[in-house]
């Protein structure tokens, strides 16, 4: 694939699977397709599942001004926090870099960065890890204790957390999402979707206490080996963030479109 073709692919599985994530929590969320502009907004508790994105390609400086501004009205029109997602390299280079300037003129700023991963790679063997066991998320409690990992990894309330999964029937039958348990304890968790012929990584994370020790990569590939053995699928799609991105290259990722993460300015 080549560059542009990349961000275009990442931008686009953001925007599928985010629209059943977010219709997940709530049927009558905000899924809007906005020229220039896809609304994925379930004004959850758990500020992921309500995002906004720019979609258009080679927008130039003029055009980035004008959707942020109104990215930014959609974003205090709600209720919950949430976040924009640009991908660099839908941009023009003029734009890329007056990126941050634009976005604060539109009362924006710049929360944390990420990038784009794909890769042809699948099938992965099933993975064994010497301290962990896997299992399925299937019940309420399963949920709860992903939701909670999720929480601790990122920084939120675990209510936050728990409201954006809490008694999902999309999580427990369509989403092969995985716990790693040490000693019987979740410690670690990955999940995997199909989302347009490819197998979508989400929320990798894996309790603060227990890092740098491979549980994260471990629990990925368990995830991408069980959505690839029922799907078939060879294709796999990811955003990381900064603290995950050593991680998936290892597995087979190959790192695409730079990605920034932007809040409303206080």
């Amino acid at each position: 694939m080549t560059e542009l073709a990349d961000a275009v692919e990442s931008m686009e599985q953001l925007a599928v699977v985010w629209r059943a994530m977010v219709l997940d929590r709530d049927p009558d969320a905000d899924v809007r397709d906005l020229p220039g502009i896809a609304v994925r907004w379930a004004d959850s508790r758990f500020a992921f599942w309500n995002c906004v994105t720019l979609t258009d390609v080679h927008a130039d400086t003029e055009a980035v001004g004008r959707q942020l501004r109104q990215a930014a009205g959609i974003m205090r029109a709600k209720t919950r926090p949430g976040f924009l997602w640009i991908f660099d390299d839908l941009l023009t280079e003029d734009a890329r870099g007056k990126l941050d300037a634009l976005a604060g003129r539109a009362g924006l700023a710049h929360a944390f960065p990420g990038t784009g991963m794909a890769g042809d790679l699948l099938p992965v063997p099933d993975p064994a890890h010497p301290e962990l066991t896997f299992v399925r998320v299937s019940t309420d409690e399963h949920l709860r204790a992903y939701a909670d990992l999720n929480s601790r990894a990122y920084g939120f309330p675990p209510e936050h957390g728990r409201d954006g999964l809490a008694g999902s029937s999309l999580w427990t039958t369509e989403v092969y999402a995985y716990l790693g348990l040490r000693d019987g304890v979740p410690v670690t968790c990955a999940a995997t979707v199909e989302a347009e012929g490819r197998l979508f990584v989400i929320l990798v994370a894996t309790d603060p206490r227990w890092e740098r020790r491979g549980y994260g990569e471990a629990v990925t590939r368990k995830a991408l080996h069980e959505g690839a053995r029922a799907t078939g699928l060879t294709r796999a799609t990811l955003h990381a963030t900064t603290a995950g991105a050593p991680v998936y290259p290892r597995i087979g990722f190959v790192p695409n479109s730079p990605m920034g993460f932007y809040g409303l300015a206080d």
